[in-house]
């Protein structure tokens, strides 16, 4: 680990770009139903818009060793300004394949975000990295809250087709960005890499670290695809309004940001594996729970454990202290969104098929299996 003091100021400000950014992505769940009903498509058909959104990460490791070649900072700086154009005109696409467009470029906006900026937290954080990732994560999650909230009043006010006039905050939120970062001194293993490096070598080197990375992932994503992209889907159809739904995915996504923010500080004393191990269970039982009561307070106790493994696995791919942590991430977000892809689409065929009620019970079941997952993906960090 780097030897550097925490950099407080630089972790905020990435941090805080990743809240602006991710405000913009998270307008799809809440919009879901109302893109579904205007467009007339299935579940399964739905799941493609957020697949749209994934596609981009297909090509992470192609734009992580670009972005090692380049200013890392910049790619920071534009994408929320991107991402607030491309997702603040789906309510005004005229077909699915424009709305299918948009998403896309959305996608590819995000993973220019989020390649870079895990990479600028790690050198800002010195010896503290889960608390770095902590800080970086609480960002995205609390975007998850306050975008859903955002988005169903913008809908409110001015129609499905008005919240474009949401746009101009993300255009203004990169200008702030550009006057805060544009003297930023990185570090220079950030701006260039240290060596070239042999990519097929990394990859062979860490290939178990990936495979069980992506298993513990592919059961989890089952179990928070259902409780993110189709919880107001889920409530709606069991009667409840647009707005309940809408709160219910920000009461989720706040207590998100609390388990988020717990997680990486947590993990820094008392182990990755450890604190995956709490988060797994602790999901797991609590999804089993809302599934038979329902309660909008269980959402709460879900969100302190479902998301508290973001920065753990995160931090545990910059544990790997490669000499290319930018690729290692981006083969990481690869990963993340590949097999979250693939499962939402399941998510999507099962909720057609059987009813969102039986697939959340399936997905649980499955999460399961994030438990020995999480046993065995610390021990191949360093190997």
């Amino acid at each position: 680990m780097s030897n550097k003091k925490f950099n407080k100021s630089t972790v905020i400000t990435v941090s805080s770009a990743h809240l602006i950014n991710d405000i913009y992505s998270s307008f799809l769940a809440p919009l879901l139903p109302l893109l579904i009903e205007k467009h007339g498509i299935s579940l399964s058909v739905s799941a493609f818009l957020d697949i749209a959104r994934r596609i981009p990460a297909l090509f992470n490791p192609f734009f992580g060793l670009i972005i090692e070649k380049t200013g890392a900072k910049y790619f920071v700086i534009l994408t929320p300004a991107i991402t607030a154009i491309s997702m603040g005109l789906i309510g005004l696409a005229p077909s699915y394949t424009v709305l299918f467009i948009l998403l896309f470029v959305s996608g590819i906006s995000a993973a220019l975000f989020h390649i870079p900026s895990p990479v600028i937290i790690k050198e800002a954080s010195g010896n503290k990295i889960g608390a770095g990732m902590s800080y970086f994560m609480v960002g995205g999650e609390l975007a998850r809250t306050v975008g859903p909230l955002l988005v169903t009043a913008a809908v409110s006010l001015w129609g499905l087709e008005g919240i474009y006039k949401l746009i101009p905050l993300g255009l203004v939120a990169s200008f702030i960005l550009y006057l805060k970062l544009k003297n930023l001194d990185l570090h220079q293993s950030i701006k260039k890499p240290k060596e070239k490096g042999d990519t097929k070598k990394l990859l062979r080197k860490y290939r178990r670290f990936f495979t069980v990375l992506a298993t513990y992932l592919l059961f989890q994503s089952g179990m928070k695809s259902a409780l993110t992209l189709y919880l107001p889907v889920y409530l709606i159809n069991q009667g409840e309004s647009l707005w309940y739904a809408g709160i219910s995915l920000a009461v989720l996504q706040f207590f998100g940001v609390i388990g988020t923010f717990l997680a990486g500080h947590f993990s820094d004393k008392i182990g990755r594996k450890n604190t995956l191990i709490i988060a797994s269970i602790g999901s797991t039982v609590t999804m089993a729970v809302f599934i038979q009561l329902g309660s909008i307070y269980i959402l709460a106790f879900i969100g302190l454990f479902l998301f508290a493994s973001g920065p753990v696995l995160m931090a545990s791919v910059q544990d790997t202290q490669t000499h290319m942590p930018t690729f290692m991430n981006s083969m990481y977000m690869s990963i993340n969104f590949g097999v979250s892809s693939l499962i939402v689409f399941g998510v999507g065929i099962l909720g057609d098929g059987f009813g969102l009620e039986a697939t959340y019970i399936v997905c649980n079941v499955l999460a399961i299996g994030c438990i020995p997952a999480a046993f065995l993906l610390t021990k191949q960090i360093r190997t």
